[in-house]
């Protein structure tokens, strides 16, 4: 599923992080009374009327000699560009200013659908006296109060209306896997080789994110058609640009929703650094298969416990990725790289599998003799039946007497359990507890 992207944007300290973390409801992005305080783009997943957007924060846009202007301006930019629909935010308090007017004619240029908010319309005087904002040519203004939450929904409801139509998407048994990663990891140099292997390419097909290609190649010894997402790189138009590695996280999150699995791509000689956890973790709740791959592994002068440490290294710093596959790779030696293709296959298939309802209540009664099921607040909490629900990933549903004495850490215990009994490499896997009728 294509998740369409929404940027908020403004000049500074307009109220753009107040109404992010109003959306999302919960704050994430710092909030200060000082102009330029958001200076990167901030994503975050939300919803409205049933529908999954992608929501971004970012700083504010401010044509100055300032330090920092200039980059804020070019994250801006950035989110505008791979943004489907923008908010385009003002102030209720200060009216129509000439950086208003500035911001304005930066979005004129972006042929995208922009919905104008009005911010810190408090009191009903406010909400009504926003006549001047038409002037900035973007159709009627949204009064909101991202302090209050007056109007966000109005805004929202005006927001969807602009989704792109959902693009019907070609069905084909191909399994998709992307390559995610910081830059310089080897994302591309692991593409190239491995379709160097593979002389039988089957076609190169634009893919819904846009400017990317999305590689078909059939692999003889699996008898299985395979899809790559590229996700490398950035568009270069105009000037928008960004020296810093954190223009890749967006890219990724669109690669993730389409893929089936997803290699998250580590450089071995730089080692693990806190965005490769931040973009596998969201593979992880997005419920996607994930591979972890150490790439450019011949670079290292290495003994016979040099790959056990690197492994441990990995284990305790992706500790919620335990089920992860850990792969040692050279993309320039072509060092295991045939071995990807096997991994992505298996993961792909333990993301699907169903076990019958039989065979969980075995297991269920099984663990509950382990280990007895807790007591909370003097109520012990009964497990009474387990079935699947879903699959990619594998949902199982428990009925107990109260879903709020269901521990996380005896859901953990229950999932290891099923780890334990059956091959679920690669795949994370969700219990939701509903009570018993």
């Amino acid at each position: 599923m294509v998740v369409p992207v929404v940027a908020l944007v403004g000049r500074p300290n307009v109220g753009k992080s107040t109404i992010f973390n109003r959306i999302i409801n919960e704050r994430l992005s710092i909030v200060e009374d000082t102009p330029g305080v958001t200076r990167d783009r901030i994503y975050s997943r939300a919803f409205w009327l049933g529908k999954e957007f992608r929501l971004i924060d970012t700083g504010g846009i401010e044509i100055s000699n300032e330090p920092m202007s200039e980059q804020i301006k070019q994250q801006a930019e950035i989110a505008m560009e791979e943004a489907d629909i923008i908010i385009f935010i003002a102030d209720s308090r200060t009216g129509v200013t000439k950086e208003d007017e500035d911001v304005a004619k930066i979005l004129y240029k972006t042929n995208k659908p922009v919905v104008l908010a009005v911010n810190k319309a408090d009191n009903p005087e406010q909400r009504q006296d926003i006549y001047d904002y038409y002037s900035l040519g973007f159709g009627e203004p949204n009064p909101v109060s991202g302090v209050q939450g007056t109007g966000i929904g109005d805004l929202l409801d005006n927001v969807v209306k602009e989704f792109p139509a959902n693009v019907e998407e070609i069905v084909d048994d191909s399994i998709k896997f992307s390559f995610i990663g910081r830059p310089n990891v080897g994302k591309s140099s692991l593409v190239n080789s491995i379709l160097g292997d593979y002389r039988v390419i089957v076609s190169n097909v634009e893919g819904t994110t846009r400017d990317s290609i999305d590689t078909k190649f059939f692999d003889d010894n699996l008898d299985q058609e395979f899809t790559m997402i590229d996700t490398a790189g950035i568009r270069k138009k105009g000037k928008v640009y960004e020296n810093t590695e954190k223009y890749s996280v967006l890219r990724a999150l669109r690669a993730i929703d389409r893929s089936d699995v997803v290699c998250v791509v580590i450089n071995a000689e730089e080692g693990i650094r806190e965005q490769d956890k931040h973009v596998a973790g969201y593979a992880h709740d997005a419920g996607r298969g994930v591979i972890l791959i150490v790439n450019k592994w011949d670079t290292l002068t290495k003994d016979d416990k040099t790959m056990k440490n690197f492994e441990d290294k990995i284990r305790s710093e992706f500790q919620y990725l335990s089920y992860a596959p850990i792969l040692f790779t050279s993309a320039t030696k072509k060092q295991r790289l045939d071995k990807i293709p096997e991994l992505v296959n298996q993961v792909a298939d333990n993301r699907s599998m169903r076990i019958q309802s039989s065979l969980l209540n075995d297991i269920l009664l099984r663990a509950t003799s382990i280990a007895p099921t807790p007591i909370i607040n003097g109520k012990r909490l009964r497990i009474y039946y387990m079935t699947q629900v879903a699959v990619a990933p594998p949902t199982f549903v428990v009925f107990v007497n109260d879903p709020e004495l269901l521990h996380f850490s005896y859901e953990r215990f229950l999932i290891n359990q099923l780890r334990e009994s059956f091959d679920f490499t690669g795949t994370p896997i969700k219990i939701i507890a509903r009570m018993r009728k």
